[in-house]
C-alpha cells in the first residue's frame, strides 16, 4: 500500500495509531487535530486519501464532506465516528463518503478498505460491490429527525452487524424493505447478496436452496412474511433449519405484530426463528414533524429527475401536515410527485393541496383508535428503557417525558384554535399566562388566522 493519507481526528491516541500503522504500511501520513488544516492540505493538493473523525473542535467532519468534494473530487473519504448510529452511516452515504467505520473500528479492516481506497482513486473505479449498495436512494427515503425514528435509527445500528434474526413491523408503506435493506447495507455483509423472497420462490422444489446458494452468505429478506399460507411457512422453517453458520442472514417484514396470531393462522416456532429482534417503523401520523423534510425531499428528487422546480406554500404545508396519510411515505410520494407535475406555478398552493388530498379516501377512524394513548405512551417508554442497554435513563426523566408530550399538546390546541391563545388555554383548562409561559419555554411558534369554530 502506497500513497499520502490525510487523517483528522482530536483523539491523539487514535491519531498516533493510524499514523504508525499506516507509516509501517508503506503510506505517508498527515496527521490533524482541526478541520481547517485538514481543508487547507486538501486545497494545497496534499493526500490521496482521507480519514476523518465526524465530531472534532472546529466543525464536523460530514459537513466537511461537500467542500472537500468540491475542491478535490475523486478524492476519497473515509469517515470513523463514535456516534455509531444508522444516520450517521446514512449521512456519510449521502455526502458521498467512500467508507463509514463506527468507533471503536478494527484496524486492520481500516486498514483493507484504506488499500482499496487508494487503488479506487488510481485506477478511478468505482468501490468493489454487489452494484445494489445505492438502491436505498431510489426508494423511500430514511429520512426523519422526530424522537420515534432516531429510536429506531438507534435500534438499526444495535443489530445490524449481529447474526440475529429481525422481524420488521409497520404499516403499508412506512419503508420496512428499507429499513431491512439498510441493516444490509451498513453491516458487515453489504459486498454480499440481498435477496427478497417471494412465496413463488419458495413454492417450488429447489426454491429454498435456489435461495440460499443466491444470497452466498448474505442477508434474505422474507418480504410480508405474515402473508403466506402455512404450507409455504412450514417450508420457511424446514429452510432455516438447514441453516449452518456460514450462512445467510435473516430478515422479515409484516404489517402487524404477528404474535396475536399464533397458531391461529401463523406458525409459532417460525415467528421465534425469525423474532431475534423486532424494529416497529413508526407510521407517518405518529411523526408528523418529519413530513415537510419528506416532502422537501421528493420535491428535490423530482427536480433531479427533470421536473420543475417547485415549492409548497405555507398554508398548503400546513394541509399537507394535517393530511392523516393512510399510505405513509409512499403515498406521501405519490401526491408530492403528481401536485409537481400538475401545478402551474412555482409555488404550491393549498388549494391545490386541497384539491388532490380531496380525491382520496377517508382514513378510517378505527385505525386512529385502534390504540389508546395510554398504550402508545406506554408502548415508547418501554422501548425508550430498552435502548438504555441494561442502564437506568439519565436523572431528570419525569420532566423530559412531559415535554415531550406537553410540547405537541400545546401546539395542535394551538392549531385548532386558530392561534387563539385565550381559546387555547380554555381548551387546555390552563390559565393564559401560564399557556404563554410554556409557550415561550418549549420555543413554540404560534401563527394567528382566522379559524371557523
Amino acid at each position: 500500500m502506497d500513497g499520502t493519507i490525510l487523517v483528522a481526528d482530536d483523539d491523539r491516541t487514535i491519531r498516533t495509531v493510524l499514523t504508525q500503522a499506516l507509516t509501517r504500511a508503506g503510506c505517508k501520513v498527515h496527521a490533524t487535530s482541526s478541520l481547517t488544516t485538514l481543508l487547507r492540505w486538501v486545497e494545497e493538493g496534499k493526500g490521496d486519501l482521507v480519514i476523518s473523525d465526524v465530531v472534532m473542535p472546529d466543525g464536523n467532519g460530514l459537513e466537511m464532506l461537500p467542500k472537500i468534494s468540491a475542491e478535490r473530487p475523486g478524492l476519497p473519504v473515509i469517515v470513523i465516528s463514535a456516534q455509531n448510529t444508522i444516520m450517521t452511516a446514512i449521512q456519510a452515504a449521502e455526502a458521498d463518503a467512500y467508507d463509514y467505520l463506527p468507533k471503536p473500528f478494527d484496524l486492520p479492516d481500516l486498514m483493507k478498505r484504506a488499500a482499496r481506497a487508494l487503488e479506487q482513486k488510481r485506477t478511478n473505479v468505482a468501490p468493489e460491490a454487489d452494484g445494489a449498495a445505492e438502491e436505498p436512494n431510489d426508494d423511500l427515503p430514511l429520512v426523519g429527525r422526530t424522537p420515534q425514528m432516531q429510536a429506531l435509527y438507534r435500534l438499526v445500528a444495535r443489530v445490524m452487524n449481529t447474526d440475529l434474526p429481525v422481524m420488521i413491523t409497520g404499516e403499508s408503506g412506512t419503508g420496512k424493505s428499507l429499513i431491512a435493506r439498510a441493516i444490509h447495507d451498513f453491516s458487515d455483509r453489504r459486498t454480499l447478496p440481498f435477496v427478497t423472497a417471494t412465496a413463488t420462490d419458495l413454492s417450488g422444489f429447489d426454491g429454498p436452496g435456489d435461495l440460499i446458494a443466491a444470497a452466498k452468505g448474505g442477508t434474505i429478506l422474507f418480504d410480508e412474511i405474515g402473508d403466506l399460507d402455512p404450507e409455504i411457512q412450514t417450508r420457511v422453517v424446514r429452510m432455516l433449519d438447514s441453516l449452518e453458520g456460514t450462512g445467510p442472514r435473516v430478515l422479515a417484514t409484516a404489517q402487524r405484530d404477528l404474535a396475536p396470531d399464533l397458531d391461529n393462522g401463523f406458525r409459532s416456532d417460525l415467528y421465534y426463528r425469525l423474532a431475534g429482534a423486532q424494529l416497529e417503523v413508526p407510521s407517518l401520523r405518529e411523526r408528523v414533524d418529519d413530513i415537510p423534510l419528506l416532502a422537501g425531499h421528493f420535491l428535490a428528487r423530482a427536480e433531479r429527475d427533470g421536473a420543475p422546480v417547485r415549492r409548497f406554500a405555507p398554508d398548503a404545508m400546513t394541509a399537507i401536515r394535517a393530511h392523516p396519510w393512510p399510505g405513509n411515505v409512499r403515498q406521501l410520494e405519490n401526491i408530492v410527485r403528481r401536485l409537481v407535475l400538475t401545478s402551474p406555478a412555482d409555488e404550491i398552493s393549498k388549494s391545490e393541496v386541497d384539491g388532490v388530498l380531496g380525491t382520496i379516501a377517508a382514513w378510517p377512524k378505527s385505525a386512529a383508535a385502534s390504540e389508546k394513548l395510554s398504550e402508545a405512551v406506554e408502548k415508547h417508554l418501554r422501548r425508550y428503557f430498552d435502548l438504555q442497554g441494561g442502564q437506568l435513563p439519565a436523572p431528570g426523566l419525569y420532566q423530559r417525558v412531559l415535554r415531550e408530550v406537553e410540547a405537541p399538546l400545546i401546539e395542535i390546541a394551538l392549531d385548532a384554535t386558530g392561534g387563539n391563545q385565550a381559546k387555547c388555554a380554555d381548551l387546555l383548562g390552563i390559565n393564559r399566562n401560564t399557556l404563554r409561559k410554556k409557550i415561550t419555554d418549549l420555543d413554540i411558534l404560534v401563527t394567528r388566522r382566522r379559524k371557523l369554530m
